[in-house]
């Protein structure tokens, strides 16, 4: 398949041998070589695409990532494209190491920006936590070592991540050495060109206090590998782990039975999760000093034997990745055992009787943290997408109204379920179908109630109020629908939630 990636097309995918779109007719091919093959994911102002370089025999597979700030003035624009060079400068840089994907191309088309960068065959380390559970100490001191020695080449060269986490960290397929992915450019450039102060890099979950007030330092990067690795011994989600009340993370009593801790790496963990940065490890080079005297050989074998034997079997994920080595246990010790009291720890998460993950595999953990740190725009593009693989289309495809047929009660009733509770009942599907019921299902009246516009606007998203604030029933909004009835969207999903007995 080949996949148009001018942005607003409404029917993307075309027969392998196209060389234009059948729906706009734009050229497929990019830079007449790389053939977007499919949509791997989207956030504010980029899109990445798994594509296909067309002028090597072997037509090998390639990440291509592209920036679009369409709408901006000239002045931003051309901010945005002298910032675009300068990182790819330094991406090409930083991809010299062996565990950090390669730079392959960058340049211009069609008023957009492109990079192209190695695709690395693995699963990433989230994808690794859900098949196959918590990781043993022995592994997170063996990754420790890896990423440490990664972020130690990376800080040298004046560079922070701000984003390091599961899903950016990729065991390589081929000798299961971890790849550290996604250095957030695009995010970079939107903030800087753009003066878009309120564009944070990074992911709240796993971000350093002083990150999330715009101030990133290398052992910011060091925080957020701290809460990875808390997040990978425990498989709870970071927004589950610290207890505000508190103000600390309270991962020990998250610790499942059959997990536990040494002494060494509780201390080291719990120093990399410090609050004030001047109470934290200050470089990746000192954090190394204490792993290599916190390790052993002989654990790590037998974690990384069994740990391998599934990795073996994994399956193809876009994104770029490398990573492995050794590391392990220090000499017996004493253990902290999961659930034991600690002072002042955070209670024992309750579980939660929604299922995160429908029938049909759709997984809805990503929205329900996007809603629980309160990301309105994210959760509202996460849910589009979600709903997309909810009727069997691929992540990122366009949903027309008609696909709500095509949908499971079930994922209707996990999305609906998720925007009212982290919303106080204020958004959701159930929501928004009481209020087009009750003014007679009259489009017209229904947006003017819930403040959309009742035109299919251009830059819909400006028109909108990704905030709790927004009027009852606001969001989620009606800017991952559509289709020639994109207005028919409220119409159909208040008949389905019907049929499904969802209010």
């Amino acid at each position: 398949m080949s996949y148009c990636v001018l942005p607003g097309c409404v029917d993307p995918e075309n027969p392998d041998s196209a060389k234009f779109c059948h729906s706009c007719g734009s050229k497929l091919l990019l830079r007449e070589r790389y053939r977007p093959l499919q949509l791997l994911g989207r956030g504010g102002f980029g899109r990445t695409f798994l594509a296909r370089d067309e002028d090597i025999p072997s037509r090998p597979t390639c990440v291509v990532k592209q920036l679009c700030f369409e709408g901006q003035s000239a002045a931003a624009l051309n901010k945005a494209t002298e910032l675009f060079r300068q990182e790819a400068v330094r991406l090409d840089d930083l991809g010299q190491h062996a565990q950090i994907p390669t730079l392959l191309a960058h340049f211009e088309q069609d008023c957009l920006l492109y990079l192209v960068q190695e695709w690395v065959e693995g699963k990433t380390l989230e994808q690794t936590l859900e098949t196959q559970g918590c990781f043993s100490e022995a592994e997170i001191w063996e990754l420790l070592q890896d990423l440490l020695m990664v972020l130690q080449y990376v800080h040298e060269r004046d560079v922070i991540h701000r984003d390091i986490k599961p899903a950016n960290i990729i065991h390589r397929q081929r000798d299961r050495k971890p790849v550290l992915i996604d250095f957030g450019v695009a995010k970079l450039i939107t903030a800087s060109a753009l003066q878009n102060t309120g564009t944070t890099v990074g992911s709240l979950e796993y971000m350093a206090p002083e990150q999330s007030r715009g101030k990133a330092l290398p052992a910011s990067d060091l925080y957020s590998l701290g809460v990875t690795c808390i997040h990978l011994l425990t498989q709870v989600s970071p927004l589950d782990l610290f207890d505000i009340q508190e103000n600390r993370w309270g991962w020990r009593n998250a610790l499942p039975p059959s997990n536990s801790v040494s002494d060494r790496l509780a201390e080291l963990l719990d120093t990399l999760l410090q609050g004030a940065v001047s109470q934290r490890y200050q470089s990746a080079r000192e954090v190394l000093r204490v792993v290599k005297r916190g390790r052993t050989a002989s654990p790590l074998l037998s974690s990384r034997q069994t740990r391998s034997q599934s990795w073996a079997g994994s399956q193809r994920t876009v994104s770029g990745g490398k990573v492995t080595q050794p590391a392990a246990l220090a000499q017996p010790q004493t253990q902290v055992k999961p659930g034991a009291q600690q002072p002042r720890s955070a209670p024992a998460r309750k579980k939660s009787p929604l299922s995160l993950v429908s029938a049909r595999g759709v997984d809805y953990r990503r929205l329900r943290d996007l809603l629980a740190a309160a990301k309105w725009q994210d959760a509202d593009r996460e849910t589009g997408a979600a709903l997309c693989l909810a009727a069997g289309k691929l992540s990122g495809a366009y949903f027309s109204s008609g696909d709500f047929k095509k949908c499971a009660c079930e994922d209707l009733q996990i999305v609906d379920e998720l925007w009212r509770r982290y919303s106080g009942k204020r958004f959701g599907f159930s929501v928004q179908s009481a209020i087009y019921l009750s003014v007679g299902e009259d489009y017209g009246s229904f947006c003017d109630r819930v403040a959309w516009p009742a035109h299919n606007a251009p830059n819909l998203d400006r028109h909108l109020q990704f905030k709790r604030s927004a009027p009852k029933g606001h969001l989620p909004s009606r800017i991952w629908v559509g289709g020639t009835q994109w207005w028919k969207h409220i119409e159909f999903l208040a008949a389905k939630l019907t049929q499904c007995g969802i209010c």
